[in-house]
C-alpha cells in the first residue's frame, strides 16, 4: 500500500512518516499546494497513492479572525480540492480536523461524541467544521479525525505546541501565568499517528475523535510539565477573558473516543502518560 502524507515535516505528519515506514510519501508544500487543484492532480498522478492523509492546516487561530479568507481557503476549501481528486482516482482520504468545532454548549461537562452537533466559536473552528462537511460530500471513501492540543517531536513552522513552550519559558522563569477555565486533552502526535495507521486499515469510513484519555486544563497541564521535568517554577491560575485572546476558545472540548476504539482496538493512553512518555 502507498500513503501520502501531506504536511510530512510536521509535527502528526513526521510521526506517520514513522509510524508507516516504507508504505509512507512524504509530501511537504513543495511537493503539492492544496489550495491549487492542478497542483494536486499532477502530485497525485505522479506518485499515484492508495491512500491520502492530510495533516496541513491553518492552525493560527488568533490571526485567523483578521484572515479569515486565508483560514477557509487552508481549512475549507483545499480539503474539498483533496476529496475530489481523491474520489475521482479512488484514493482514500484523511482528514484531520480539531476539537474547535465545539465550544458553542458553555455549559458542556461530558465529553463530545461524533453525534453531536458542533458549535464552533471561532473563525478557525469554523473553516475546520466547513473542511470535515466539504471532505464527508467530496469524497465517501473518507475518514475525518478530530483531535485536540498537539504536541510532537517536530513543531509546527512559527507556532511550536504547547509542551515545549512551558519548557522554554520554565528556563528562565520562576512564575507564570496560564489559563485555567478551558477544559481539554492533550495529546501527543505518536498516538494519533498510530491510531490513524490502524483506522486505514479498515473500511469503516466517517468521523472519529481521536485524543489521549481524560481531561486537564492548560493550568494544570503547565504544572504537570514542570513536575515531570523537575522545574520549580510556580504556574498561577488566569482566566481566558483576563489572558485576552483575540478569538474564543471552548471552555469545553473534551472528546470521547469510543467508536475510534470500537473500530481499531487501539485504546489511547491517558494524557500524563503519554506525557510522561514525551518528556
Amino acid at each position: 500500500m502507498s500513503i501520502a502524507v501531506i504536511g510530512s515535516h510536521g509535527q502528526l505528519g513526521t510521526d506517520l512518516m514513522h509510524v508507516l515506514g516504507d508504505e509512507a510519501i512524504g509530501l511537504t508544500h513543495a511537493d503539492i499546494e492544496i489550495t491549487d487543484p492542478a497542483s494536486i492532480d499532477a502530485s497525485l498522478d505522479e506518485r499515484s497513492p492508495n491512500i491520502v492523509i492530510n495533516t496541513a492546516a491553518y492552525n493560527l487561530v488568533d490571526k485567523a479572525e483578521e484572515e479569515p479568507e486565508s483560514a477557509f481557503a487552508v481549512n475549507a476549501f483545499a480539503p474539498l480540492n483533496l476529496a475530489r481528486a481523491c474520489a475521482s482516482r479512488d484514493i482514500t482520504l484523511v482528514h484531520v480536523s480539531t476539537d474547535y468545532v465545539f465550544g458553542q454548549d458553555a455549559e458542556r461537562t461530558t465529553p463530545y461524541t461524533e453525534q453531536d452537533r458542533p458549535g464552533p466559536v471561532s473563525v478557525y473552528g469554523t473553516s475546520k467544521l466547513a473542511g470535515e462537511h466539504l471532505v464527508t460530500a467530496g469524497c465517501p471513501r473518507s475518514f475525518v479525525v478530530r483531535t485536540c492540543g498537539l504536541y510532537g517531536n517536530a513543531t509546527s513552522p512559527g507556532k511550536g505546541n504547547f509542551v515545549r513552550t512551558m519548557l522554554r519559558l520554565g528556563q528562565d522563569r520562576d512564575e507564570l501565568t496560564v489559563v485555567n477555565d478551558q477544559r481539554c486533552t492533550p495529546t501527543a502526535t505518536a498516538d494519533v499517528a498510530t491510531a490513524i495507521a490502524a483506522l486505514i486499515r479498515t473500511d469503516a469510513y466517517g468521523l472519529y475523535h481521536c485524543t489521549n484519555a481524560s481531561d486537564t486544563t492548560w493550568c494544570e497541564l503547565a504544572q504537570t510539565i514542570f513536575e515531570i521535568a523537575g522545574l520549580d517554577v510556580t504556574v498561577k491560575p488566569i482566566t481566558t477573558s483576563e489572558f485576552g485572546a483575540p478569538a474564543r476558545r471552548p471552555s469545553y472540548s473534551v472528546l470521547n473516543c469510543d467508536r475510534l476504539t470500537s473500530v481499531t482496538d487501539v485504546t489511547m493512553p491517558h494524557w500524563r502518560d503519554a506525557l510522561t512518555d514525551y518528556l
